[in-house]
């Protein structure tokens, strides 16, 4: 096998992409082809995966069931411009599924989704700012790049860009709060509540769990005040259960956006949310002062419907969701088993579907207290994995449906070496 290349890869990366990539991962690791939980590199090596493409790929790499399905639509056409019937079907079994989605309307990505759900809520409102949490991620827009990854700590609810080219007259629209922290919300609302259009949450913040009663206290205070409220669910929507974070949490908010797994690992996201809300997208309803632009070349396309129908029809089988949580408590096991016997300290947050180590002795409940944890020993472990064949974003463990026993076996063989990498640090 032909080696080294990765390497002649990315130097032809280097020459026509800033910084050598797609902005989303790092550059020098160029993938070759996945199947199942496994990816390969261009120079053949093979990784069990918790990457899974930022989180599309629930099923796995490749499932048969899937490609079949795309298979048969490609000599159909591949995009139209216009209504298919997939696409409709797809938005029949989202709505179906998600309690909040009395209708919804397609978008290419998430980030897309998000800043359509903050449009429709000041459209809807009449009024212009957003509260967001602090290290909240809602895709790319002036208003989401605000207070994401802040390194430089502001008072609340002083927002701080995360991107130049930003103007500057858009921090004024965002207030930020910290995730968990309801009286504070209550405190905001209190003195900017006939100001604000909504509140954006993700349900699960990055890998952080709402503190019991934290979403409820959300939805009374903007169901009392005419405030929309907006869960991010592109990456909890159908993956902590199938109706996603609003089904597990049992709350529900006025829109929701979804991505990721509705498209079955193709490009295709929505915002859904209540039928009054989403009326804005409808000329003939809105007027024109309430009418809320939305058109996207590849929305709703027929490959991506096809893809997504297929992905949900095989999350609806018995025990599909039991055998993903399964999946990730067994790595969370492996994961507290080998670093507390290292006498590491650290804390495994999250979901069983959606997870990671924070390495801190306090308890991590919003964004700072990650952001104080010891990101050097976070860097050491991650490497490590990956020299042992592992492979994860920075700071999540997305688990699959396509994780075999052997995966896992491979993964806890490495999660004890990066452990005791971490005690040879």
């Amino acid at each position: 096998m032909e080696r080294h290349r990765q390497v002649a890869w990315t130097e032809r990366a280097a020459g026509v992409m800033p910084a050598g990539g797609f902005g989303n991962f790092d550059p020098s690791l160029v993938i070759r082809e996945g199947h199942g939980a496994r990816v390969w590199d261009e120079d053949g090596h093979d990784y069990v995966d918790y990457l899974i493409g930022s989180g599309p790929m629930l099923l796995g790499h490749g499932h048969p069931e899937v490609v079949d399905a795309v298979q048969g639509q490609l000599s159909k056409g591949m995009t139209f411009f216009a209504n298919n019937a997939a696409g409709i079907e797809l938005a029949e079994v989202i709505c179906d599924a998600v309690t909040c989605a009395e209708q919804l309307r397609f978008v290419s990505t998430g980030g897309e989704a998000d800043m359509y759900a903050m449009r429709l809520a000041r459209a809807h409102t009449g009024r212009e700012k957003i509260i967001k949490f602090e290290g909240g991620y809602h895709g790319m827009s002036a208003e989401s790049l605000m207070s994401l990854a802040p390194t430089r700590l502001q008072n609340f609810p002083l927002a701080v860009p995360d991107s130049a080219g930003i103007p500057e007259s858009v921090r004024d629209l965002m207030l930020i709060a910290p995730f968990n922290d309801a009286e504070f919300v209550k405190g905001l609302l209190d003195e900017h509540a006939d100001e604000i259009a909504a509140i954006i949450v993700e349900p699960l913040q990055r890998l952080i769990p709402p503190a019991p009663g934290f979403l409820e206290a959300l939805r009374e205070e903007t169901e009392k005040r005419g405030i929309v409220l907006i869960f991010d669910e592109v990456v909890t929507g159908f993956r902590l259960a199938y109706g996603g974070a609003q089904e597990h949490y049992g709350v529900i908010p006025d829109l929701c956006t979804l991505g990721k797994i509705i498209g079955g690992g193709l490009p295709l996201a929505a915002v859904a949310g209540k039928a009054d809300i989403m009326a804005h997208f409808d000329a003939n309803k809105a007027g024109d002062a309430g009418f809320t632009y939305q058109v996207g070349t590849l929305s709703g396309n027929p490959l991506a419907a096809i893809a997504g129908l297929k992905t949900l029809e095989i999350l609806r089988r018995d025990g599909a969701y039991e055998q993903l949580r399964q999946n990730g408590k067994t790595v969370m096991t492996a994961l507290e088993n080998h670093l507390t016997n290292g006498d590491i300290p650290h804390q495994i947050v999250g979901d069983p579907v959606l997870f990671d180590v924070v390495f801190t002795a306090s308890p991590v409940i919003d964004y700072r207290c990650v952001l104080h944890a010891n990101a050097d020993l976070a860097r050491c472990f991650n490497q490590t994995l990956r020299e042992q064949g592992v492979l994860k974003p920075p700071s999540k463990f997305y688990v699959s449906l396509a994780l075999t026993d052997d995966d896992l076996a491979h993964t806890e063989r490495a999660i004890a070496e990066a452990a005791n990498a971490l005690n040879h640090n």
